[in-house]
């Protein structure tokens, strides 16, 4: 399957990077996206990893996944990061979670972890660093 034109190869002046925010609890998800809506990504949400999936096989256009690791659902935030590496390789993750703070695999560079809870300018910031 080829791998889908990411947001940041399309040409034009308006692009805007596309993270893809994979979170289960919807006013966390609700405030990350709106946060990062306003300072000038687009952002596609995901309510779990099974529907991140779905959205990445759609070849929707997708600069970063930031994924919640505790989630229901067939797969979890881990799981999605580890299917990444295989079905999109280059895209980077950032991981987050109130919980567990996993050893994160790193593949040049693209996976990082944020502990629950969160500044977000600081995620605005690490998905900034991980898309220059």
């Amino acid at each position: 399957m080829p791998n889908p034109i990411s947001a940041s190869e399309q040409t034009g002046p308006a692009t805007r990077p596309v993270v893809l925010v994979v979170e289960d609890e919807i006013l966390i998800r609700f405030l990350i996206s709106e946060h990062l809506r306003d300072v000038g990504f687009t952002v596609i949400e995901a309510s779990n990893a099974d529907d991140a999936a779905a959205v990445i096989q759609s070849e929707s256009p997708v600069d970063l996944v930031f994924s919640d690791i505790n989630m229901p659902g067939g797969m979890d935030g881990q799981s999605l990061a580890n299917w990444l590496l295989v079905q999109r390789p280059h895209l980077p993750v950032i991981l987050t979670s109130g919980t567990v703070a996993p050893g994160v695999e790193r593949s040049a560079n693209i996976r990082r972890f944020v502990a629950k809870p969160y500044v977000l300018i600081q995620v605005e910031a690490q998905i900034r660093q991980l898309l220059s």
